[in-house]
């Protein structure tokens, strides 16, 4: 049974490439830099070393495996970010189509069912149709806000700010992406679904940003204060980093894009994983600030 994992350093990629290992799987992992696997986990997989947005890679990597994970590589700072993640995912949908792939499973996002009007999500929707139209099985896991993301302004946490232009008192879900890690892998490692399966990872609970300002107040022992920002206010500020207006509008119609969202499945034992929020920050993130 060959598995492909992409992006098996990524937060959720290298979880499944160790419960892959612990289930007895020696699965193929596709990773641009070979050097950022640990020493112990490149003696046990299949390297096979390149750019995913190398379609000629990535279609000799996946001709003649029976399930490939795919998380799409795309930066959202990417300029034209819809059109560069369709445009890698294409070699993984040609393989598909004709038979060279039996099963997929696609990281993709809450937002997706809306199909257009996400920003850059509406790249993983696009993925998800193009997938669907090829007749193999295929799992769309379509996951909450990471927790991760908080790892994107620790300058600002380091000083208890937490900025956000989402609605600040919307509830949305957040989940560890190592909780997804979990959920991938057993979908990996089981036979017993097909067809196509759309499967939430919801986190443990729904969060306001409110909620979360007060929640990593106790969890770093410092208080953190929650700094709203509008959508223009994001703009330009992602216009003065120098990003492209493509870029722009994707990473900020993410946003703008969820407001009205909800989600297409409900939260149940299914969708629902267990880590919360506040175990996370006190493990991960505090340490981070401490150094």
């Amino acid at each position: 049974m060959t598995i492909v994992v992409t992006t098996p350093t990524g937060h959720v990629g290298s979880r499944v490439v160790r419960l892959l290992l612990q289930a007895g799987v020696r699965p193929r992992v596709l990773v641009r830099d070979p050097a950022r696997l640990d020493e112990a986990t490149r003696a046990r997989v299949d390297v096979r070393r390149g750019d995913l947005t190398d379609a000629g890679f990535v279609r000799e990597a996946v001709t003649g495996v029976r399930t490939v994970f795919w998380v799409d590589p795309t930066p959202h700072a990417t300029a034209d970010p819809i059109e560069v993640s369709l445009r890698t995912a294409a070699p993984l949908v040609e393989a598909a189509r004709v038979g060279e792939v039996a099963r997929v499973v696609l990281l993709s996002s809450v937002g997706a069912e809306k199909r257009h009007g996400v920003g850059h999500i509406d790249a993983l929707a696009g993925i998800e149709e193009q997938l669907d139209a090829t007749g193999v099985d295929v799992l769309h896991l379509r996951c909450a806000y990471f927790f991760t993301n908080l790892l994107l302004d620790l300058e600002g946490l380091s000083q208890g700010v937490l900025t956000t232009a989402f609605d600040p008192d919307h509830p949305m879900p957040w989940v560890d992406p190592r909780d997804i890690g979990d959920v991938v892998a057993a979908r990996l490692l089981s036979d017993a679904w097909q067809g196509r399966v759309v499967q939430a990872v919801h986190g443990p609970e729904d969060l306001t940003f409110r909620q979360v300002a007060r929640i990593l107040t106790e969890a770093l022992g410092r208080p953190v204060r929650l700094n709203p920002v509008s959508d223009d206010a994001t703009r330009d500020a992602l216009r003065a980093a120098g990003l492209p207006a493509s870029a722009v509008e994707g990473i900020v119609g993410m946003t703008t894009g969820s407001r009205d969202l909800v989600p297409e499945q409900t939260r149940d034992l299914l969708t629902t994983t267990p880590t919360p929020l506040s175990g996370w920050a006190h493990a991960q993130l505090r340490p981070l600030l401490e150094r």
